[in-house]
């Protein structure tokens, strides 16, 4: 059978001083399609590089006293380095610069004029070096380029241009006939109704005024324009106009090209056009993506609000900084970046969803069976919906990531790790092991077991690094037939007597500093033990009164301890770290703040059933009221959890 084959591309990034984040945004939604696609079988070809000439480089070479291919090849030097720190898994990196594409482009360029696609005459326009477009007056904003907001340049010289109008039917048709072509839907009809329909003038590409770029082949005064240049690279990449077209015979055309929405019209009405007049199909999807914003508005150098990618990954680590960009924003909308909300993305979801799932897996599995995993053995109908969930979830993510719904295809996975924790709640393992069930008990520990592992599988082309630490703690770090898309398709590959190995916190949890925001571990050793939240002692201690330090039953009487229901909960205005919670204490209403809000969200609260203490002397937090205290527990690896009760009892029974 043949094999199923997919090529996705980036656009190739101009080399600038630096790549901020917003520039590793689409290259890390490439690298996670591409990965998935290679996990789920498919003969993958991923595409990123560098568009290294055009007269803005030219300017920045010479401010900088170097020659422009020696100020291009440090500057992508750097750029692969950020790659990797990613984990960017690109098949091929490919540079204007090289011979294999310059050579291919002079043939292209050739081609257009002997079939009367180019022409030669005068040229007087606008012109943005920045952004290397043209534009006409009734485009400008206040004057300027629309895109970047800088001064446009009047341009006069002598240039070749290609004749787009000759093809603005063919593309409109070719729009209209494949829908998903143009993505999201909104780029599409801003291309039709700004650009096709108003009439595409012919486009100049050629430039006399400077030479860093690729000769025009049979006039070597002028070189050829950027983009056309510069779009090419998708099929020189894969051999168009060499010996060898064999990738090209493959791969060709692509299934997916990513870019950011400002350079939308460069993808979905030049490239075609271009592609046309070659005789080559189009690519299936052109997906035009959101920008990153700060505050102050885009990321922009000019700005001076750009963000580093390679400090936040010393700071946080590759996968981390990789999940954030994938799950806080829905893939097609701008999104808003900011540390704070990098930092509270990280402590509930990987800290406190995966982390926990883990964390407590694997001491109750070191607790009741030695580390190893028991065969299961007494089933229950509640295990069945557990088991149905994780079947479904391959194939839920499978039809995500073919819409590129990154953000919502880890959504579906959280909601599984939620699913997991839940069922430890639900079976409560340590009243198991109690009633002395070994078999329930058994059945129970394997099931999470298997979920960690089908979720490790599944976490892989969006976070590379942490699966393979999963596996080290599960004990099949050298099996790859349980690491494998096929292995997680039926719930149960995982054979029972794999001997498990807790280890290191996936993702200690974090908080900011007010020192340049760099984060700091939350918990370290010497909290060992100590709760980090809700402690009776800290809210009024009893004084000591026969210097031992030991408390007399009288005293701890003082505290009257109630078992109480959340019943609501919601954020607190302006602090990351507290919950308001509205609690039942048997028949009584209570307002409780607590500092739980990194730990747990408010939807996951309502229904649990706590420890309360109920006589503590009303105070306000943050302008809050708080009318009690619950109790939690944490660790020295940064855990915490609500002391809750085990089995049913009422709200407002007397804890003793």
């Amino acid at each position: 059978m043949e094999k199923k084959t997919f090529y996705i591309t980036t656009p190739i990034y101009y080399p600038s001083d630096k790549l901020h984040i917003g520039h590793s945004y689409t290259t890390v939604a490439a690298d996670a399609m591409a990965r998935f696609k290679r996990l789920t079988g498919y003969q993958v070809r991923f595409l990123t590089g560098t568009d290294e000439h055009g007269q803005k480089i030219e300017r920045r070479a010479q401010a900088a006293g170097k020659d422009p291919q020696v100020f291009v090849d440090e500057i992508v030097a750097w750029i692969k380095k950020l790659w990797q720190l990613l984990d960017i898994s690109y098949d091929d990196f490919i540079r204007t610069t090289e011979e294999r594409h310059k050579q291919a482009v002079q043939k292209i360029f050739q081609r257009f004029y002997d079939q009367g696609d180019i022409y030669k005459a005068k040229y007087e326009g606008l012109y943005c070096t920045p952004c290397e477009a043209f534009w006409t007056e009734r485009q400008l904003v206040d004057g300027n380029c629309p895109d970047c907001g800088r001064p446009v340049e009047l341009v006069s010289e002598e240039s070749y241009f290609f004749r787009m109008s000759k093809y603005v039917d063919r593309l409109l048709a070719h729009i209209e006939a494949n829908p998903d072509f143009i993505q999201p839907a909104s780029r599409k009809h801003e291309m039709i109704n700004n650009f096709l329909k108003p009439g595409l003038a012919d486009l100049c590409v050629s430039r006399t005024t400077f030479d860093w770029g690729i000769p025009v082949p049979f006039d070597t005064g002028h070189v050829i324009y950027v983009w056309l240049d510069a779009l090419s690279n998708y099929i020189t990449a894969l051999g168009y106009m060499s010996e060898d077209g064999s990738l090209l015979q493959t791969f060709w055309p692509a299934d997916v090209q990513l870019i950011g929405k400002e350079i939308v019209r460069f993808h979905t009405i030049y490239w075609p056009i271009f592609l046309m007049a070659l005789g080559l199909e189009l690519p299936k999807k052109v997906f035009g993506h959101g920008w990153l914003l700060l505050d102050d508005g885009k990321m922009s150098k000019s700005k001076g609000n750009v963000v580093d990618p390679e400090v936040l990954v010393e700071r946080y680590g590759a996968d981390a900084i990789r999940y954030f960009l994938l799950r806080e924003i829905p893939f097609g909308a701008d999104g808003h970046f900011s540390e704070e909300a990098l930092v509270q993305r990280l402590n509930f979801d990987l800290a406190n969803d995966l982390g926990n799932l883990l964390n407590r897996t694997l001491a109750m599995l070191k607790k009741y069976f030695a580390g190893r995993v028991p065969a299961p053995a007494e089933r229950d109908p509640a295990d069945e919906d557990l088991r149905r969930q994780a079947e479904v979830l391959p194939r839920t993510l499978e039809n995500l990531m073919d819409e590129l719904q990154f953000s919502a295809a880890l959504a579906e996975i959280w909601k599984f790790i939620a699913r997991a924790n839940k069922y430890i709640d639900d079976m409560s393992p340590w009243a198991l092991a109690r009633a002395g069930r070994t078999e329930r008990l058994q059945t129970v520990m394997y099931n999470l077991v298997e979920c960690i592992r089908i979720v490790s599988v599944l976490l892989l082309p969006f976070m590379p690094k942490t699966p393979p630490r999963i596996w080290q703690q599960l004990g099949i770090a050298g099996e790859a037939d349980l690491q494998s898309w096929d292995s997680i398709l039926s719930f149960g590959r995982l054979p029972a007597g794999e001997q498990t190995a807790p280890g290191e916190v996936l993702f200690p949890r974090l908080e900011l500093t007010g020192e340049g925001g760099a984060p700091v571990r939350q918990a370290t050793k010497k909290d060992k033990g100590k709760p980090q939240a809700a402690q009776p002692a800290a809210a009024g201690k009893p004084a000591d009164a026969d210097g031992t330090g030991l408390l007399a039953i009288e005293e701890f009487a003082r505290v009257d301890l109630r078992v109480a229901e959340i019943v609501a909960a919601e954020p607190v205005a302006g602090a990351d770290r507290l919950l308001k919670l509205q609690v039942d204490v048997g028949g009584q209403q209570r307002q409780v703040v607590a500092g739980i809000a990194r730990y747990y969200r408010p939807e996951e609260l309502p229904g649990k059933r706590i420890i309360f203490v109920a006589n503590l002397k009303p105070a306000k937090l943050r302008g809050v009221l708080s009318e009690g205290m619950l109790l939690a527990a944490s660790d020295d690896e940064g855990n915490l959890v609500l002391a809750t009760t085990d089995a049913p009892i009422k709200s407002g029974a007397k804890v003793k």
